[in-house]
């Protein structure tokens, strides 16, 4: 569904990613894992759009998509949860799962979706009236992630789920999250927890200074001891 090939891209003179290649196939859950400043949230904001490639590209069921604006993009069925959740403090949680869907006309679909990511949050139903800014940080990953839905992508690019988060709103985030897949939609996870990365992708890449180390399984990467020294305490 989504190929990267050879990606390349930094900010100014500094080159962060270095001839990146990876995929993720259709209703499949994939997961890039890092340290800081490997270069995980510049891949997803090339993928988006957001930061234009120094070469390399970007394929969206085999079709070129580099550099296209972000608001194609997104039309084209691919949307970002961004790290920091970046939510619209002053509106309601019902005003932000609504702006996720700004580029969508039938309102029937709209209310549709919205009942479903109430059912997949609950919190978010019972505060739907609420400021997002007065959310724990829980809830406003909840409300992030259900705005993302309310695009209704076909890819959902996940930026750091679980950070600073408790491991009891972790569990509740990993629950919709397989939820969500059952659904058939594709993900793409970047993470810094690899325990909880490992447990919800079938497929891992390893990003170390701005290339991909290792990628195969995430059963198999796992056990890889590289993975199991530096990421997994081992």
């Amino acid at each position: 569904m989504l190929e990267v090939r050879d990606l390349c891209a930094g900010y100014g003179d500094v080159q962060i990613l270095r001839e990146v290649s990876l995929s993720v196939r259709a209703r499949e859950i994939a997961t890039l894992i890092g340290a800081n400043g490997a270069g995980k949230s510049t891949l997803l904001n090339v993928i988006c759009g957001i930061l234009p490639p120094l070469a390399g590209s970007v394929l969206l069921d085999g079709k070129d998509i580099t550099g296209r604006p972000t608001e194609e993009i997104v039309a084209l069925g691919i949307t970002q949860v961004p790290e920091g959740r970046r939510l619209f403090g002053q509106m309601t949680i019902r005003e932000n799962l609504v702006m996720g869907a700004y580029r969508r006309k039938n309102r029937d679909e709209i209310r549709k979706d919205l009942s479903w990511v109430f059912e997949l949050f609950p919190r978010l139903r019972e505060r739907q009236d609420q400021r997002a800014g007065t959310l724990s940080g829980g809830e406003q990953q909840m409300c992030a992630i259900g705005r993302g839905l309310m695009a209704k992508p076909r890819l959902l690019l996940l930026d750091e789920l679980s950070l600073g988060l408790a491991p009891i709103v972790l569990d509740i985030l990993s629950d919709a999250i397989r939820k969500v897949h059952q659904q058939g939609m594709s993900i793409l996870l970047v993470e810094q927890d690899v325990a909880v990365a490992f447990d919800l992708a079938e497929t891992g890449y390893v990003l170390e200074n701005g290339r991909v180390a290792l990628s195969g399984p995430t059963s198999q990467l796992r056990t890889d001891p590289h993975v199991e020294k530096l990421y997994l305490g081992l």
